[in-house]
């Protein structure tokens, strides 16, 4: 079965990229993503320019079909504002995520990892329609990469 990390190398293409960001989501997985000078959050906007990314993101999830009903019965602006939090502290910015943890909110909900990797390829179109460049894109992506083991559930 593919990765998370196979989808963004297969879904960006080229080698070269490929490898840099193979060797950034080594570095996450190692857990040595924290560094001095933390400009992601700048990078993507600040909060309201993760607001955006959410939002846009979220579009594309509800229009998804291989992910869109996995939403039915869900509160979207409150899983918008918590995805707006979570992004934000893990792109270095000042929030902090208090929700609950992502494995116990995913638990239940039989996702795998082509549903995974179809989320992320949401969030690449939301973040390419809002001009973010693609290494800023990778940066948040690789950090967010480890998330996967909590999310997917089967």
């Amino acid at each position: 079965m593919p990765s998370f990390q196979a989808g963004i190398l297969n879904f960006r293409g080229g080698a070269m990229r490929g490898i840099v960001l193979a060797g950034i989501l080594w570095t996450v997985a190692l857990g040595q993503c924290a560094v001095a000078n933390d400009t992601l959050y700048g990078d993507l906007g600040g909060s309201a320019g993760i607001q955006k990314i959410v939002d846009a993101e979220m579009v594309y999830h509800l229009k998804n079909p291989r992910i869109k009903t996995q939403f039915d019965d869900t509160n979207i602006e409150r899983l918008k504002e918590q995805l707006v939090i979570f992004i934000c502290q893990v792109a270095g910015g000042p929030c902090r995520y208090t929700g609950h943890d992502l494995h116990t909110v995913h638990k239940g909900m039989h996702l795998t990892v082509a549903d995974f990797n179809s989320s992320v390829e949401d969030m690449q179109h939301a973040m390419d329609d809002l001009g973010i460049a693609y290494a800023t894109q990778n940066r948040l992506l690789a950090r967010l990469a480890p998330f996967e083991r909590d999310i997917v559930t089967r």
